[in-house]
């Protein structure tokens, strides 16, 4: 605590729960052709470290508590005298890539900077407890943009133009954690690691084909869900049961009216399908899509409400085997990424040329996109 100044604290939410062992942390590698001088970006990491103060507080016990803000716990820089072979990526994917994930965080989120001969990287790393995936690009646009701005005052920049987040973690259920925490995952395992495009035109057209022989409109996503996890369940044919779960986040900020866009933290739903193992390797995508499309839960104030307390009920009980995003030993979890703000994430030298995830889980896919494909990254 700072003399004569008490920090603010945030009690975690049900959701935040799942992931308050430092399960799953946002990891990504942006990187830009064109290096861009990092002054101002470490600058309005400071200036921003206020109004985002849970992403660079301390978590302990069930709460967030704030810290002053001190640059060196929050962000690295260094010189490789090297290149990024962007054609090794193509060819050895992770294997090439892997090595510039950052060590297990100290604080809730860290960026490193690496300047290279052909370019510089960015890895911005943040634990799942402090935020989702939009969380994370909401910050980092916001980093962007103000690292850019040439003369509009900070005060304006921040509220004028309504980009000052919220922290409401708790607003539609008082909560206190107390209980267990997620199962942490195995240490040191080590995964296969493949990528597979599909052209976009191509998923279009499954999706024409799945709404001309049903009633039930399926998007984009149902369809690289269904691709997911038949590819995950064809590569281990002998590592399934009778049924395979499939994870899907769903985020929840536009249909509950106390997070809204501004909120900063998990406004998320984890839903899962149960879905036959012989359905998934014996029909073709378009139809698995169509069961995942009739799963898909109405979420209103009410229903997430029940999600929350079904949350707190296996936390009571002390159901550790359940309390946890997925089980990796009987289902997957696809998170769908393709839409990220990658243009919004230009800190000078123009948007970023290469994106990559950099945290690889058992039994889980990314959603990806490069031009006129969506890229889907499997790691079992």
């Amino acid at each position: 605590m700072t003399e004569g100044l008490e920090m603010k604290e945030i009690n975690i939410s049900q959701v935040d729960a799942l992931f308050s062992n430092g399960i799953y942390p946002l990891e990504l590698l942006f990187y830009y052709r064109q290096a861009f001088e990092t002054k101002k970006l470490r600058a309005s990491l400071g200036k921003l470290s206020a109004s985002f103060w849970p992403l660079f507080g301390q978590y302990r016990d069930g709460v967030i508590v704030e810290e002053k803000f001190r640059e060196e716990n929050h962000y690295g820089e260094e010189d490789i005298d090297q290149e990024l072979d962007l054609r090794e990526v193509e060819e050895k994917g992770y294997e090439a890539y892997s090595r510039y994930c950052l060590p297990d965080l100290k604080k809730l989120f860290f960026l490193k900077v690496i300047r290279l001969r052909n370019g510089l990287i960015l890895i911005p790393k943040m634990s799942h407890v402090a935020g989702d995936g939009y969380s994370y690009f909401y910050f980092l646009s916001l980093l962007a943009a103000l690292a850019k701005r040439r003369w509009v005052p900070f005060k304006y920049f921040l509220t004028a133009l309504s980009f000052r987040p919220h922290h409401h973690r708790t607003a539609l259920k008082a909560f206190s954690f107390k209980g267990v925490e997620s199962k942490p995952a195995p240490q040191n395992e080590r995964f296969t690691v493949e990528v597979a495009d599909f052209l976009r035109k191509d998923v279009r057209l499954m999706i024409k084909a799945a709404a001309s022989s049903g009633d039930v409109r399926i998007s984009s996503n149902d369809i690289l869900s269904a691709l997911a996890v038949k590819k995950l369940v064809g590569r281990q044919a002998n590592a399934w049961g009778e049924n395979v779960g499939l994870t899907i986040p769903i985020d929840v900020r536009r249909y509950i009216k106390e997070y809204g866009p501004r909120f900063f933290g998990n406004g998320i739903m984890l839903h899962t399908i149960r879905l036959k193992t012989g359905f998934i390797d014996g029909s073709p995508a378009e139809e698995i899509a169509v069961q995942i499309r009739k799963s898909m839960p109405r979420i209103s104030k009410e229903t997430y409400t029940d999600y929350l307390a079904g949350l707190e009920a296996k936390m009571a009980h002390g159901k550790s085997d359940e309390f946890r995003p997925f089980d990796p030993d009987s289902g997957c979890l696809v998170t769908n990424l393709s839409k990220l703000p990658a243009e919004r994430l230009d800190f000078g030298g123009g948007p970023p040329e290469l994106i990559l995830p950099l945290t690889a889980e058992k039994n889980s896919v990314a959603i990806l996109a490069k031009k006129e494909n969506y890229v889907l990254r499997y790691a079992y």
